[in-house]
């Protein structure tokens, strides 16, 4: 191997990324609980998944054994939360898998996930703002007021900016920067809010159910037509495979569809140097989260499925429309609402990852130190904070949500591989570090998720890969245009040989 090849897979030892978060500029304040992680975890991963997906694909791909493909997705996420956990409590640094990349598989490919990130997190906000714009201006219509036109976002290919989208971001940014322990008060009061109409729901719901409706409980296997060109999965392009609807095969269709309403757990992980106990409170926030979530999304599914027929359901509202058909139009209402205060969380928690990765590639050198400084009242980054709130806001309000959401997905995915991995070659190459949390069944159980997780990356588009390809080619362009000649490691290693 070259010098210049080493120097591109030189790690940072766990030991250098601990030192750096002592270092009083760079240092974030360290206020979080277990509790608190959880309530970021729920906050991140209840959003309008539970609301749409859930009778969307009961209709689509599974029937009432949608819950089951719900149980499946919550499998395979737990399997990379075990990962994440271990990863967490050994490099309590804020960063997640770009941190742990680091320590692990070296530079570029910390870079390389790094940079994944910062596109999955910005994204996943973006969109989630149109949404919640989406329904705020459904209740703005029921109310008799109406946004104009050009306020709306772009519709139909007519020109348009996102007011909504944008002054949310704007203004979460603000809770962000005025510090972590504010922006968990909020989280947790929202989550309350929101968990508590979906309690509300599985409850009431209950009462509204017809057993006949769950007859068949696994349809028939039906063939589907699949899609044409790069818009197929790139399984069916690779081994001609298209995936069936409903029966067994069904099942694992919707889980693979399903599993994207679980994102966002990770991103516990990456406050993990704000945490007054990480060793313990990150692995309890990653795990404890995952498995709340999961009973909430299996729970909602047994109710849309048993108060209307999986084959009437709507794809657009499917719970809303569920309570409506059975006369409950007041239950109906609050579910919308409980929908557009529960993305609020979801966005927040978002711009919260997105900065904290940022901040960690800054602080390392990567980016700009300039975005590593703290501010000295609050102990947020608050320049990283700003810059990325500012162009997610504009990002929001000029975009549509149709061609963004699966970067979201492949960038998570890549994640959960490159974590997984991470976890095997750790503890190999350090045996001797302390890990409060220890990944059970190691290699098992990493590899698992590996297999998981590049199994549900091969049944998204092949356009996805592409323009996921194109930003990695743009993101190496940039690591060796400017990270690999500021690097912080790389100027340690020069020093160390001179």
């Amino acid at each position: 191997m070259t010098r210049g090849t080493r120097g591109m897979f030189r790690t940072k030892t766990v030991e250098q990324s601990i030192q750096d978060t002592e270092e009083p500029e760079h240092a974030l304040k360290k206020s979080l609980s277990a509790l608190d992680l959880t309530v970021f975890g729920v906050g991140v991963v209840i959003g309008t998944g539970i609301f749409v997906l859930t009778g969307k694909v009961a209709k689509q791909n599974a029937g009432p054994a949608v819950a089951l493909a719900f149980v499946l997705a919550g499998i395979v996420c737990g399997l990379a939360a075990l990962c994440y956990a271990e990863f967490a409590a050994t490099v309590p640094v804020a960063g997640s898998a770009y941190t742990f990349s680091y320590a692990t598989l070296g530079e570029l490919p910390a870079w390389i996930i790094g940079w994944d990130l910062i596109l999955e997190l910005a994204l996943g906000c973006a969109v989630v703002a149109v949404g919640w714009s989406g329904y705020i201006r459904s209740l703005l219509d029921n109310a008799g007021w109406h946004l104009p036109a050009v306020l709306s976002g772009p519709h139909g290919g007519t020109f348009g900016f996102d007011i909504l989208a944008c002054a949310l971001v704007l203004a979460l940014t603000v809770i962000l920067v005025a510090g972590i322990k504010l922006s968990s008060r909020v989280t947790a009061v929202v989550v309350a809010v929101k968990v508590t109409v979906v309690l509300i729901v599985i409850v009431v719901g209950a009462f509204l159910i017809n057993g006949d409706n769950y007859s068949p409980f696994i349809p028939p296997a039906q063939g589907t037509s699949g899609n044409n060109g790069l818009a197929a999965p790139l399984s069916q392009l690779i081994f001609g495979f298209t995936p069936s609807n409903f029966g067994v095969m069904g099942i694992f269709s919707a889980a693979a569809i399903v599993f994207f309403a679980f994102i966002g757990f990770d991103i516990v992980a990456t406050a993990a140097e704000e945490t007054r106990n990480p060793q313990h409170d990150v692995p309890r926030g990653i795990l404890g989260s995952l498995a709340i979530c999961t009973a909430l999304y299996v729970g909602v599914s047994v109710v849309v499925t048993g108060m209307e027929k999986y084959s009437r359901l709507s794809t657009e509202a499917p719970l809303a429309d569920a309570f409506k058909s059975r006369g409950q139009p007041f239950w109906a209402g609050l579910i919308s609402f409980g929908a557009a205060i529960g993305l609020t969380t979801v966005c927040m928690i978002l711009l919260l990852g997105q900065s904290r990765v940022f901040f960690a590639m800054s602080r390392d050198g990567l980016l700009p130190r300039f975005f590593s400084t703290v501010h000295p009242r609050f102990g947020t980054p608050y320049r990283s904070t700003i810059l990325l709130g500012v162009v997610v806001a504009v990002v929001a309000g000029f975009t549509s949500i149709d061609v963004l959401a699966e970067l979201v997905n492949i960038g998570t995915l890549f994640a959960f591989v490159v974590v997984a991995l991470g976890v095997v070659i750790l503890r190999r190459t350090r045996p001797d570090l302390p890990r409060a949390f220890r990944t059970p069944f190691v290699p098992a159980v990493p590899v698992l998720s590996v297999m998981a997780s590049v199994w549900l990356m091969l049944n998204l588009p092949a356009e996805t890969w592409l323009r996921f390809a194109a930003w990695m080619v743009l993101g190496v362009a940039v690591y060796f245009v400017y990270g690999r000649r500021h690097s912080r490691v790389g100027a340690r290693d020069a020093r160390d040989a001179s």
